[in-house]
């Protein structure tokens, strides 16, 4: 759930979120994310240490690459949805799109996944970011549904497509020969059924 971009194709040395992002998740799967240290992130990529800050705030950051920008674009897209199109579907389809990936980045963002959702450190970090995506789903349902987005419902449904999420994060890290979007797409098709509704649930 973080960058898209892929890393420089010349083989001059581009600093670019990207570019530092993929240098930082190398030396992470290499030494571990523990024992990299920023000074080193910061000499494989060609940079200043000083440059390293001005990507990111922390070392903690940088397996998130562009995340932020991307709910960005995730709120966007919501908020341009037409009226008629159900809850269930408009979330379904904004989180398919979120998680596109160009081929020659998916290698890079199973690495990114695997430290984001086992590393300790990551984990705990996690919390802040998980909330900024929450809060673009619970705000959009919100909307729809005449609340406020600290209402019990809009929170609940921001909660449950994260745990779908992440869940199906966990079964494409476990199989490799699985599609991260279709994973995805069956996940959340089913949630009508779970909750025993049918696409457009959680109508007033």
């Amino acid at each position: 759930m973080t960058e898209r971009a892929a890393s420089p194709a010349s083989g001059r040395r581009t600093t670019s979120i990207a570019h530092l992002s993929h240098v930082g998740l190398q030396l992470f799967f290499e030494r571990g994310f523990d024992e990299t240290t920023v000074d080193d992130i910061a000499a494989a990529a060609g940079i200043g240490r000083r440059t390293f800050f001005r990507y990111f705030p922390s070392k903690n950051d940088l397996p998130w690459g562009e995340f932020e920008i991307l709910v960005d674009e995730m709120r966007e897209r919501l908020a341009h949805v037409p009226a008629e199109m159900p809850i269930f579907q408009a979330l379904h389809d904004a989180i398919l799109e979120f998680n596109r990936y160009p081929d020659d980045e998916l290698g890079y963002h199973r690495e990114r996944m695997q430290l984001l959702l086992n590393v300790p450190t990551l984990v705990a970090h996690s919390t802040l970011r998980y909330a900024s995506w929450r809060a673009v789903i619970a705000e959009f349902a919100a909307n729809r549904l005449g609340l406020d987005p600290l209402d019990l419902r809009p929170q609940e449904i921001a909660w449950i497509y994260l745990a779908v999420s992440l869940a199906s994060y966990e079964q494409w890290l476990r199989d490799h020969d699985s599609d991260l979007v279709d994973v995805l797409d069956r996940a959340l098709a089913d949630l009508p059924v779970l909750f025993g509704g049918r696409p457009g649930g959680y109508s007033e």
